[in-house]
């Protein structure tokens, strides 16, 4: 089939491969110059099956009031009225149920050890450099409230059979010795051996690059307008150089996802949550983190890039809008100074910020929808290169229509309309293993 791909981050380009693998005519449209610009630019660098979970859980409406006035905010709601915004809330405080908590984290996680499994195969296969690293990530308590309320996220991972280590002080310093010089800071940690970390950025160049060589075509700095529609099924879509036909269309386009669907008739609660980063240069590493820390206090990811330092996180409900606040960049800097101080060069970071196509479940919308020959994935928030390969694997099954490894019944549009059902999503199959 020929097969048009709209978007250029690490999801889109992930699809494209795997499309192409199996043996489809794929070309990929992107607004931007190149690939991996937009939320795929400069993120936490994090591939953390372990920590897939939704932040709709029991608990949060009280933690994200308290947020709300912290000095270092993991979360910042911005007063300008926004309908969008108050209608997605309110989904996601929906969420917030043990009940609805168990069901969305247990499909993330399946999908995310499915797509771990898909990512191990695929750098072996295709053998790109992205400044990767196989050395799990710690989650770091600094207090014992939040060594006590991991209990409940162990017991998922135990029950997942996901591997999985708990530390004390001295174990959080034994296995990030950097953080030797804040151990009073420390009451304890959760160590994800089977975590990766590594430049997604890179990673999704080096990959385009791989999918050019088996003939995929990536058109950018081409705007995308509208999807035509006749008779139950996609036409062409119409960017700034003019109509391109397909017999089938991949919508991802992340945070821009819904706008693009909406004359279908398709309201897809996917909402923009800006996340900001720093990226330094290393100048003492033995101070340095060796995979990456998970700040709890501030839900900020302390990474290890190479010869730099990754810290990013936060979550900020503002729309669209992309401006760097000071704040933002200070909270950052405080987190990695806090743990890892004198590690980088923080008068040469790089401030970035990013919008995360976050669903009010968490988990991604990933299937056909809207048309016959129209198929989404998208909607994956902060675990976008976490779930990509596995994405990217599910969605050119479906596409294809083959069965998908994983059952992917519960990761489509329709889930929307019907959830107490357990609905299925056109096209998705359950799993041939």
């Amino acid at each position: 089939m020929k097969i048009i791909v709209l978007g250029a981050g690490v999801i889109g380009v992930t699809s494209a491969w795997y499309l192409a693998k199996a043996g489809h005519e794929v070309t990929v449209i992107d607004r931007n110059a190149d690939v991996a610009l937009d939320t795929s630019f400069a993120n936490a660098g994090q591939i953390s099956p372990g920590y897939s979970a939704p932040w709709a859980a029991p608990g949060i409406p009280l933690k994200a009031m308290k947020w709300l006035f912290m000095k270092h905010a993991p979360l910042i709601v911005q007063p300008k009225p926004d309908l969008t915004k108050l209608v997605w809330m309110a989904k996601m405080l929906r969420n917030c149920t043990a009940e609805r908590y168990a069901v969305n984290k247990g499909r993330m996680v399946r999908l995310a050890e499915y797509s771990r499994d898909c990512m191990m195969s695929l750098r072996d296969e295709v053998g790109i450099s992205y400044d990767g690293r196989q050395q799990g990530t710690l989650q770091l308590f600094r207090t014992q409230k939040q060594v006590d309320a991991a209990e409940k996220d162990i017991a998922v991972l135990r029950d997942g059979g996901v591997p999985f280590e708990v530390l004390d002080r001295a174990g959080c310093i034994a296995a990030e010795p950097g953080l030797a010089k804040a151990a009073d800071r420390i009451m304890g940690g959760l160590r994800l051996p089977g975590d990766e970390t590594g430049d997604c950025f890179m990673f999704t160049n080096a990959l385009a690059d791989k999918a050019r060589a088996l003939g995929v075509t990536f058109k950018t700095g081409v705007q995308i307008k509208r999807l035509n529609k006749e008779a139950g099924r996609i036409t062409s879509v119409e960017t700034s150089e003019g109509m391109l036909s397909a017999d089938a269309f991949v919508v991802a386009m992340g945070s821009h996802s819904p706008e693009l669907v909406r004359s279908l008739g398709l309201r897809l609660p996917v909402y923009p949550v800006k996340g900001y980063s720093i990226t330094a240069p290393i100048v003492d590493a033995d101070r340095a983190p060796v995979s990456t820390v998970m700040d709890e206090t501030y839900k900020i990811a302390i990474t290890r890039l190479g010869d730099r330092i990754r810290v990013g996180g936060m979550a900020e409900l503002a729309g669209f809008d992309k401006s760097l606040s000071p704040k933002r960049q200070a909270t950052l800097r405080h987190s990695v100074e806090d743990l890892f101080g004198g590690a980088a060069d923080q008068s040469r970071a790089e401030f970035w910020c990013g919008l995360r196509p976050m669903t009010p479940d968490g988990t991604p919308i990933i299937g056909r929808a809207g048309a016959d020959n129209l198929f989404l994935n998208t909607g994956h928030g902060t675990l976008g290169w976490t779930m990509a390969a596995g994405s990217g694997r599910v969605l050119s099954d479906i596409v294809g229509g083959h069965a998908t490894t994983i059952d992917a019944r519960d990761l489509g549009y329709d889930r929307y309309s019907r959830p107490s059902k357990g609905s299925r999503s056109g096209g998705l199959r359950p799993s041939a293993a």
